[in-house]
């Protein structure tokens, strides 16, 4: 059978003979999601990733077992879809380049590249800042011990960071004194890393923005993140403490942000508010957010579908929220027994019973402690409500708050 093809001009609308197949690279929950999502529009979807049995290979139409540079591989993927995005930010750029040649591929190398470079990022949003107000905090590049050297101290206590390869807290280090970054920076092999300046934190907040191969953009409203261990722990949108005005400079800081990289895609951008109001831009994610999973059940449009509307050229959608909500990610630590290493399944029967509960689990095998496994999304009438049944639901899984 001849596999439907589409020009990166053109949209890949789903059909079911010949069968529109969208490609992801990545087998995690992300991309499990969005193939639930892809395939809820009529898509078929082919994952590509070396883990046979990883989550979102699971449940897609076809898996690709192989890795994200495999030659072979890419060439296959490919040929067989219109569409190819990716749900991990470190998939290789020169591979999202390489399958470019063949198909459409949305996000762009060139804009998935600066997320993968804290250097390239910090100044790209500095450029970016110029013009929306919005900056990066105070920073230093560290390519070698030579750069430590005459270290301005108002940079410290600060953030040391790997420019690259570093998620969920891995990759950082806080440092007080010179020495400290001497010592953090040999403990991280002499890699290139950036020194942040810590600020004095009231709160961080995310905004998840999607734009469209015609220039459309939308936004999504703000939401609020609290992390733990350097893992985001609960999102709760709307945020319940910041202002108007701060929402909407986040909001347009995004839309520039994502304008200037010429995306297509679903991006995520952290932003950090601090005490006396200012407005700090952290970091960004190339594809669908874990802040961002809460739309799956109180938006009009997830962040998942968005995603495949997106890569498949066709009109983005509304991005409304229609219920007050909070998302709790569960890790594998809710399967142990306190401190213990015996394992028991959570007592998800008594968590769907709450009011709002809708239960998101990932198809992961083996729960270990830090681990990602699921999450726990709570919709209300009222804030209230959904922050309610969070509480209820941490005295059911034995998750302290």
């Amino acid at each position: 059978m001849t596999q439907q093809s589409a020009s990166p001009l053109r949209p890949a609308v789903p059909s079911t003979t010949p069968a529109t197949w969208l490609g992801v690279m990545g087998g995690g929950q992300l991309g499990r999601m969005f193939a639930h999502a892809a395939q809820s529009m009529g898509f078929k979807v082919a994952v590509l990733e070396a883990d046979a049995d990883c989550p979102a290979g699971q449940v897609a139409d076809r898996l690709i077992n192989a890795g994200y540079d495999d030659g072979p591989a890419l060439a296959e993927l490919g040929a067989l879809c219109a569409a190819i995005t990716t749900e991990f930010e470190n998939v290789s750029a020169k591979s999202l380049a390489t399958l470019a040649a063949q198909t459409f591929v949305a996000p762009a190398a060139s804009g998935v590249s600066i997320a993968q470079d804290r250097t390239a990022e910090k100044a790209f949003f500095t450029e970016c800042g110029s013009q929306s107000g919005v900056l990066p905090a105070p920073h230093l590049v560290i390519n070698s011990e030579a750069d430590i050297e005459g270290l301005d101290a108002n940079l410290l206590p600060g953030i040391l960071k790997t420019a690259r390869m570093g998620y969920d807290g891995k990759g950082q280090v806080r440092v007080r004194s010179v020495e400290e970054v001497r010592a953090a920076f040999a403990s991280m092999g002499g890699v290139t890393c950036v020194l942040e300046k810590m600020l004095p934190l009231a709160y961080e907040v995310s905004v998840l923005v999607a734009r469209g191969h015609d220039g459309q953009a939308v936004v999504y409203p703000i939401a609020e993140n609290v992390h733990r261990d350097g893992i985001l722990f609960t999102t709760t949108v709307p945020g319940p403490n910041i202002k108007a005005d701060a929402a909407a400079r986040a909001q347009q800081a995004a839309l520039q942000i994502i304008g200037a990289l010429q995306y297509v895609g679903v991006l995520c951008i952290e932003f950090f508010v601090l005490e006396d109001g200012a407005l700090v831009v952290n970091e960004m994610a190339p594809r669908p957010h874990n802040s961002g999973h809460y739309t799956i059940d109180a938006c009009v449009t997830s962040q998942f579908e968005q995603q495949a509307r997106a890569m498949a050229r066709l009109p983005l959608g509304d991005t409304r929220q229609h219920s007050p909500s909070v998302m709790l990610n569960i890790l594998g630590d809710v399967w142990y027994e306190g401190d213990t290493d015996t394992q028991r399944e959570p007592a998800w029967d008594q968590v769907l019973a709450l009011p709002g509960a809708h239960v998101h689990l990932y198809g992961k095998a083996e729960a270990r402690r830090g681990r990602k496994m699921g999450h726990v999304t709570f919709t209300g009438a009222t804030l209230a409500d959904a922050q309610q049944q969070l509480t209820a639901a941490c005295a059911i899984l034995g998750i302290a708050l």
